[in-house]
């Protein structure tokens, strides 16, 4: 078994129409074991910018901690709030900084960035574990069951879905695939960005 698959776990990021979603399942193993339930591997960098996080779960919680240390301090140095394509390039570049000995991680990042015009577009980007950055204008997955989330999100995808198609959608993606994952699973946590706010929603999976 790979690192990668030793805690399990899988995340799913979806572009809308002026809105962006991100959704994970909640399971931490180890191997085939369960060793608990409420495991959420998205966490907060902005108003407008969530971060995924699968792979070892260790290094879930270090870059965790290391990314808000720099966001924190881009925050204070630039005196304004980190946009979304910054920020995937300061992951990538924290992820290529230890490319010898590499955070055992796959990131996904959702945000709603900035446009010249002052208005807000949808923004979505994946990385591997060297920072090497994949950007995408429809869905971004990574974790154990990315296979079978490429598979039922190229079904289920539309351009241009609102808010509530959106979270309809990313949530059928992550439930009908980690189902067909042993590693993923026992529910799962939704995020759904828009410009006035962030709705969060937790899911109920099988228990099995």
């Amino acid at each position: 078994m790979s690192i990668m698959e030793h805690n399990g776990g899988s995340v799913i990021a979806m572009a809308g129409k002026d809105c962006v979603a991100i959704a994970s399942d909640l399971r931490l193993g180890a191997g085939a074991m369960t060793v608990a339930m409420n495991f959420e591997k998205i966490f907060p960098v902005s108003d407008r910018i969530y971060l995924g996080l699968t792979g070892l779960a260790t290094d879930i919680t270090t870059l965790r901690d290391r990314f808000r240390y720099l966001v924190n301090m881009f925050t204070i140095k630039e005196s304004r709030t980190i946009e979304p394509s910054t920020f995937a390039h300061l992951v990538s570049s924290t992820l290529y900084s230890r490319r010898f000995g590499p955070y055992f991680t796959e990131p996904v990042i959702a945000g709603l960035e900035r446009t010249p015009s002052g208005g807000l577009k949808p923004y979505i980007a994946g990385a591997d574990l060297i920072g090497c950055l994949n950007f995408a204008e429809d869905f971004i997955v990574a974790g154990t069951a990315s296979d079978k989330l490429f598979g039922v999100a190229e079904g289920l995808w539309e351009p241009n879905l609102g808010p509530e198609d959106l979270f309809e959608t990313i949530s059928q993606t992550l439930l009908n695939s980690v189902d067909r994952d042993a590693y993923s699973g026992w529910g799962a946590i939704v995020y759904v960005i828009t410009p006035e706010k962030v709705i969060t929603r937790t899911l109920k999976g099988r228990m099995d």
